[in-house]
């Protein structure tokens, strides 16, 4: 497994297996439930939640290449484990594993944990979502026609620059933390 970001406190814990067992336990549960295939080089946790017995997460891999992250992010509810499988992301309520969001971007080209603003941030091809304690806070416009790059975070304040098809060239771009908007 390429991360384990622990930037979010946490109630639960995770042991990443290196393939789903011969015997699963009691309970087990596939994200998302409707995937074809989820064998095929699929994300397999053993999570312990808070409360509860454990059991067995079998996240479906997004696509096989390294370009795309493949881990264990803490999420700002501390309750929610967000795996992420090949660029597929899945963010799972440890107390309730039936309850489950797979982020919208397939794939998910980046995540990154913004604790200060407490939030987690994920980046597709053409614009960011962002989800806070309370689940899905924001999404922003369209950031590019093809590929971002975040140069920095200064106080409620994300920079970047992103291709603009009209012109031809990288542009520059900044976005409202607390609301995703531009500025």
């Amino acid at each position: 497994m390429a991360v384990f970001d622990e930037s979010f406190a946490r109630s639960w814990q995770v042991d990443v297996l290196l393939s789903r067992p011969l015997i699963a336990p009691a309970r087990s549960f596939v994200y998302p439930h409707d995937a074809e295939e989820v064998e095929r080089g699929a994300l397999a946790l053993l999570i312990h939640p808070a409360r509860g017995s454990a059991f067995l997460a079998t996240c479906a891999l997004g696509f096989a290449d390294n370009s795309v992250p493949t881990g264990i992010w803490t999420s700002p509810d501390p309750d929610k484990i967000c795996a992420v499988s090949g660029g597929y992301a899945y963010l799972i309520n440890t107390l309730d594993p039936g309850a489950f969001e797979q982020v919208d971007f397939r794939p998910v080209l980046l995540v990154r944990a913004l604790p200060a603003h407490n939030l987690l941030l994920f980046g597709g091809h053409h614009s960011l979502i962002a989800y806070g304690p309370q689940g899905r806070a924001w999404q922003s416009p369209r950031l590019s026609w093809e590929g971002f790059e975040i140069k920095e975070i200064s106080g409620d304040t994300l920079r970047g620059t992103g291709w603009e098809l009209i012109t031809d060239r990288e542009v520059e771009f900044a976005l409202d933390l607390r609301t995703g908007e531009k500025l």
